[in-house]
């Protein structure tokens, strides 16, 4: 179709049979029209090959039409950990149904984060799921007291906080996986865990000595060592705890990244997996059916999770009610490693 005869709002209101407020109301995602005025405006425009003009629409709606997924982590965790692209992965599903564009933010610097303050306060994101948030950070807030919607993946920090989040249940999936080393007979069961400043690292670690108390076992502090959710530090925690708790026939690691350098730290001091000590991870991430031997590990649903995040923030930017924070199960997937 020649320039001079692009199509306009009113031609496709005019080829739908409606208003052209009508049509505009549709064309802006209004829900203030019936389902067959709806449809036929969407119909008609597909034919005309109109596009809205989202400049214009935004000034009607106040809205960007986009979304940030904000990680807060340094680029090379976002790169080498699966968790992020598949959150990610989930997340676009659902807002590529609602034609919502994702902006993904890594924040690895305060100067990062300051500039993306500033830009989600320019109207520029609708809403923020943010990823992977340490200790008491106070992004969430500073963007909920700029009015922008915000909702977490994992629980907040702060336990008194009110921002929704999505979570797996990562003290039952703690006490799965430590139960799976008592019940294959492991009688000095330690942990690598996660970051402290992060609640899926207070959590697993929690669920690690919920279950050995419940099994009336004793929880030697020499038992546990602190990881960083990577592949090299779940190598050094393992090489400290083997140091001092050389006795160690069972390991439980926070995450399969810090598994599999649980598994080099072992192989590297001549310790046999799962002869000499057996290992479960956490996530059921791509790497750990690859792993030598390969992992077993407490699967998390990642991608789903993902859009049970989006699915939340949309409710919110739409109007609605947050809905009840989401705590979604986890499955002992048993491998060669345990």
């Amino acid at each position: 179709m020649p320039a001079s005869s692009a199509p306009t709002l009113e031609s496709v209101a005019a080829r739908a049979g409606v208003s052209r407020a009508t049509a505009g109301r549709v064309l802006a995602g209004s829900a203030r029209v019936s389902p067959a005025a709806r449809e036929a405006v969407m119909q008609a425009a597909q034919e005309l090959s109109y596009v809205t003009n989202q400049a214009a629409r935004a000034l009607v709606t106040r809205r960007s039409g986009s979304v940030a997924l904000v990680v807060v982590e340094p680029v090379e965790r976002f790169f080498s950990d699966s968790y992020f692209p598949l959150v990610l992965s989930g997340a676009q599903a659902v807002l590529s149904e609602r034609e919502v564009q994702l902006v993904l933010v890594v924040l690895s610097t305060p100067r990062e984060r300051e500039r993306f303050e500033r830009y989600a306060r320019g109207g520029h994101v609708d809403g923020a799921i943010l990823v992977s948030v340490h200790g008491p950070d106070p992004l969430p807030q500073h963007l909920r007291d700029a009015g922008i919607p915000v909702v977490l993946s994992g629980r907040p920090y702060d336990l008194a906080s009110t921002v929704p989040f999505v979570s797996a249940d990562n003290v039952a999936g703690a006490r799965a996986a430590v139960q799976h080393l008592v019940d294959r007979g492991c009688r000095h069961i330690g942990t690598v865990s996660g970051p402290l400043d992060m609640p899926p690292g207070q959590d697993r670690l929690e669920g690690f000595r919920a279950q050995l108390r419940a099994c009336r076992r004793r929880v030697p502090a020499r038992a546990v060592a602190t990881g960083d959710f990577t592949a090299a530090g779940g190598r050094s925690a393992t090489e400290a705890l083997l140091a001092r708790y050389p006795e160690l026939d069972g390991l439980f690691v926070a995450n399969d990244l810090m598994a599999a350098g649980a598994l080099q730290a072992l192989a590297a001091a001549g310790r046999s997996v799962p002869g000499d000590v057996r290992v479960v991870g956490f996530d059921d991430a791509p790497l750990a059916g690859a792993a030598v031997p390969p992992l077993t590990t407490v699967r998390q649903p990642v991608v789903e999770m993902g859009r049970h995040l989006a699915r939340m923030l949309l409710a919110i930017i739409d109007g609605a009610e947050p809905e009840a924070s989401v705590v979604v199960p986890t499955e002992l997937v048993e491998r060669a490693s345990a």
